[in-house]
């Protein structure tokens, strides 16, 4: 497997071969940071920390689950001590998305207010929504990235639903039902 021979370099000190890894999942990183500190500055320093954690710690790598899932728990994880140190209130912010115009949506609208919706969601719903629907992952791909029980995956993923659909629906009204 490709990604075993860039661990090996480097763990034999090629430094460089962690670009790589960078490039492969700098995307996903910084998606999944979003989704949970909900400001895209504060993501990607999130994701910095968390590829300069990895490249740190890449000897306990033990390669019992892919490397992508051990390095987005890395993410998460670190997103998650920025969402506890700065105790940030997500509630609030449904109220200035009140102000957005009540037009009919057109698809192309569609992933804006999905977002923005996600952007002021709790930090868990908005994660397991983002894995599960706009990444793909499944249930157990959850479990092995967030570090959660499949019940908690299975749980949150339910509320996140219905929490989503409550704020489209106070966000727009009567425009929700084109998206579901």
């Amino acid at each position: 497997m490709v990604e075993e021979l860039y661990i090996k370099k480097i763990l034999n000190g090629d430094t460089e071969a962690f670009r790589y890894f960078v490039t492969q999942y700098k995307d996903l990183a910084f998606s999944l940071a979003v989704s949970v500190v909900k400001d895209e500055f504060t993501a990607a320093d999130v994701v910095q920390e968390a590829f300069v954690k990895a490249f740190e710690h890449l000897k306990s790598f033990k390669g019992k689950s892919k490397f992508s899932s051990w390095l987005m728990r890395i993410v998460i994880n670190e997103a998650y001590k920025v969402v506890r140190r700065n105790k940030v209130n997500y509630t609030d912010e449904l109220l200035e998305l009140e102000e957005i115009s009540k037009d009919a949506l057109k698809e192309a609208d569609q992933k804006f207010y999905v977002n923005e919706v996600l952007k002021i969601m709790a930090p868990n719903e908005s994660l397991v929504l983002r894995l599960y629907y706009l990444n793909e992952n499944n249930i157990l791909e959850i479990c092995e990235m967030t570090g959660w029980a499949e019940s908690k995956v299975k749980v949150t993923l339910h509320r996140a639903r219905k929490s989503m659909e409550q704020k489209m629906k106070k966000l727009l009204s009567t425009e929700v039902e084109s998206l579901i």
